[in-house]
């Protein structure tokens, strides 16, 4: 699968979503992570897999402590993937006010 793919079908889960803002807010364990969700930790650590896998989060290692870093790099590609649509989104809108515009003038 390739990288935007792998980025979108991660992002594709709630629960994904809500680990990747938390990691906004700088490192956490899986027991930090886990603390909202009503899930086992098993459960929070196949998402975080699923995470890695896609190259989201990054895990270190200093002795005992294990923390997930975001990784926001494939976050700018599929950004960068939904900017091309902006222009097509922004035209629509830009079109339609300009009906509406027209529709308002007819009325007076």
């Amino acid at each position: 699968m390739d990288q935007l793919s792998s980025t979108f079908a991660a992002l594709a889960d709630p629960t994904r979503r809500a680990i990747l803002a938390r990691l906004a807010n700088g490192e956490a364990t899986v027991t930090e992570l886990a603390e909202p969700f009503a899930m086992s930790l098993p459960a929070v650590s196949k998402h975080l897999k699923v995470l890695e896998q896609a190259g989201l989060i990054s895990r270190t290692r200093t002795a005992q402590w294990r923390p997930c870093r975001l990784e926001a790099a494939p976050l700018k590609e599929a950004t960068g993937w939904l900017a091309e649509y902006r222009a097509f989104w922004e035209s629509g809108f830009d079109r339609l006010d300009d009906h509406l515009r027209g529709l308002q003038g007819k009325d007076r």
